[in-house]
């Protein structure tokens, strides 16, 4: 609707002017308004309720595989998830240990309710932020419909911006689907958003639909863990947060366990017998469920080969009786839903507290956002989170913070900021959510992303640190801890490198330990290092001039050595990527006018319009040899430019 409509409707009044509203409280939309208050910008953030503001409706954890980078990526730039994360964290664990560090991912349980209470004082206290319940039912544009102006509440409360972040999650026209019940509601019984996804839809913006859904949570009381297998959490993993880190934060000591268990061929049976009420294959759900994350029925139909599935049993948080089953998603009736859970071992009597749903919601096709994740349709308006078709807490944070960077550069007349795949796992997804699409809830994988052994978890900061300082969302405090951590691992790996010792009967003993020789004459530290199995902590008895350093520092020091030569290699492919990056495509291309594109070539390229020959070349349906016809093209274009 456009503004001056709205002035005009009865009843309507104005209620306030700001220089961006963001539409949604979830992960995206905290770290939106939280990048746009600090960086002097007056904002608000609008939620359907204060309640669930940063919720945690599915799994109550934090990270995880390729997750935990994007939170420390997050940190890096300055947001907020990381120190609520170590706030609220009441079990860590560093995933993929046996695979080496360019996999490594942090992860930790939360406590669920704490998370969002602390999330909510976090903002509630944050200079130039409002945080207001309401329900967002129009976008305001001006008469042009070309430029956003405001939103405009179920009340008809006018509210001026000069950008919008909506963040709108799973509520945009949502229902939650148990067997035959369906309700229209959003995730936890919470209110769903109606009227904003066909405002969008009359801006020509086009929405799709997906589908997710969530486990039952069981009381703890009502559960046998000496039937279950127990994990432990690891004490030594790193925070999130890098300042927490650079700060000596330490991990608790003192944590709380999680449990596992297998399905048994019981729980084959239930769910067989009864496909025909799940609405998942009646026909009842329309929308397209994740592949990486099916409900319990769903692996049972597509992974017929396989008699059992691995179920986890997580605590919800520290003052509650609240478990939660990992993998056990369903919307199979809830009388049936019992019946599965009691054929679990140690879960013969578990009483359910919460019931499992899918839920169904809408979002737009992201492949008409530009990097920046402004809309290409409607200037000043930009999306973040699951909106674009993302699945996950962080996948959503990852991208609220750039989107809520961009609305605010944006309005103060800055330069934007993009993260491209060689800077970030954010500028993976991102990358693929906007040159590629999405038919289906996109997860983030470290496989997905090429320069995976330079993307660490632990060298985020290094990475994304200058830009966040740049930007303005790291302080000059922070930042200079950040430079004397960078200064202490480049003197200590010149140190190793230029510190040679003769085969010693110490260093003999320490390398047969790990399974090395002792070699027959002098060697570097640091060429000890890159032996497998040789830390820099093994290696304390023949190196006494080193001096005491942060934990971060070492692990950053050894990491370095161990795959100097690897990394060399990946930052020269880098390189080559950086070069197709920097060859930008002209916004007003004709791309029918170019000879020798193919016809798919030329129909992708002319709806998605990337800004580079990089980001072309990764478009679903344009060869190699297409790229090569655009190269000649432009660089004719540009010949022709100079003339």
């Amino acid at each position: 609707m456009r503004l001056s409509e709205a002035k005009a409707l009865d009843l309507s009044y104005e209620a306030g002017a700001y220089d961006v509203a963001v539409v949604g409280a979830g992960h995206a939309g905290c770290e939106a308004a939280a990048a746009c208050a600090h960086l002097g910008l007056k904002t608000i953030l609008f939620t359907l309720h204060l309640d669930s503001l940063a919720n945690l409706p599915c799994n109550p954890s934090i990270g995880g595989t390729a997750k935990g980078q994007i939170v420390r990526e997050i940190d890096a730039l300055g947001g907020v998830m990381g120190k609520v994360a170590d706030k609220c964290a009441i079990q860590t664990r560093m995933l993929n240990r046996s695979k080496g560090p360019a996999v490594f991912s942090p992860r930790a349980q939360m406590d669920r309710s704490r998370y969002s209470v602390e999330m909510k004082k976090l903002l509630e206290n944050t200079d130039n932020l409002d945080i207001r319940q309401a329900h967002i039912t129009e976008l305001l544009t001006d008469d042009g419909e070309k430029e956003v102006s405001g939103v405009m509440t179920e009340g008809l409360g006018i509210y001026e911006a000069k950008a919008i972040v909506i963040c709108s999650g799973t509520y945009m026209e949502a229902r939650t689907i148990r067997g035959e019940v369906i309700v229209e509601s959003g995730p936890d019984g919470l209110p769903r958003s109606e009227g904003l996804s066909s405002s969008l839809a009359k801006l020509n913006i086009p929405i799709l639909r997906f589908k997710t859904g969530t486990p039952v949570r069981v009381n703890s009381r009502s559960i046998n863990t000496d039937e279950m297998t127990r994990q432990d959490g690891e004490c030594d993993c790193p925070p999130f947060s890098f300042d927490n880190e650079m700060r000596g934060y330490k991990v608790p000591q003192e944590q709380i366990p999680c449990w596992s268990v297998w399905t048994t061929e019981e729980t084959k049976n239930v769910i067989k017998g009864n496909m025909n009420r799940s609405p998942l294959y009646s026909g009842v759900i329309k929308g397209i469920g994740p592949r990486y994350c099916p409900s319990i029925e769903d692996k049972f139909a597509r992974f017929a080969d396989k008699d059992r599935h691995q179920i986890f049993i997580e605590p919800m948080g520290k003052d509650t009786n609240e478990m939660y089953l990992q993998g056990f998603s369903t919307s199979l009736p809830e009388e049936i839903q019992i019946r599965m859970v009691r054929s679990l071992p140690g879960l013969s009597k578990a009483v359910i507290q919460r019931s499992a749903y899918a839920i169904e919601y809408d979002l737009i096709d992201s492949t008409t956002l530009r990097p920046t994740l402004e809309s290409k349709i409607v200037s000043g308006l930009y999306t973040a989170g699951q909106i674009n078709g993302s699945s996950g807490y962080e996948e959503a944070a990852g991208q609220g913070i750039v989107a809520g960077i961009n609305a605010a550069l944006k309005v103060l007349g800055r330069e934007s900021f993009v993260i491209d795949r060689s800077m970030g796992y954010i500028g993976v997804l991102i990358d693929d959510l906007v040159t590629k699409g999405t038919n289906e809830p996109y997860r983030m994988m470290t496989s997905r992303a090429e320069y995976r052994l330079f993307l660490r978890q632990d060298n985020a900061d290094i990475r994304l640190t200058p830009s966040g300082h740049k930007i303005g969302l790291v302080s000059d405090e922070r930042f200079a801890l950040f430079e004397k951590k960078i200064s202490d691992a480049e003197k200590e790996k010149a140190r190793l490198k230029n510190t040679h010792i003769g085969p010693t009967e110490t260093l003999k003993e320490i390398l047969e330990s790990c399974g090395n020789e002792c070699p027959k004459s002098g060697v570097s530290l640091a060429d000890l290092i890159k032996r497998p199995g040789v830390t820099y902590e093994v290696l304390t008895l023949v190196d006494p001039d080193r001096k005491p350093l942060d934990v971060a520092v070492i692990r950053l020091v050894e990491t370095d050595l161990k795959y100097e030569g690897y990394l060399k290699l990946e930052l020269e492919k880098i390189e080559r990527f950086s070069k197709l990056e920097s060859t930008v495509i002209p916004a007003d291309i004709d791309y029918e006018n170019i000879r020798g594109l193919r016809l798919e070539a030329t129909q992708k390229l002319s709806k998605i319009r990337p800004e580079n020959v990089g980001r072309a070349s990764r478009i679903s349906g344009v060869s190699p040899a297409d790229c090569e016809v655009l190269m000649v093209y432009l660089e004719q274009y540009r010949r022709k430019g100079n003339e």
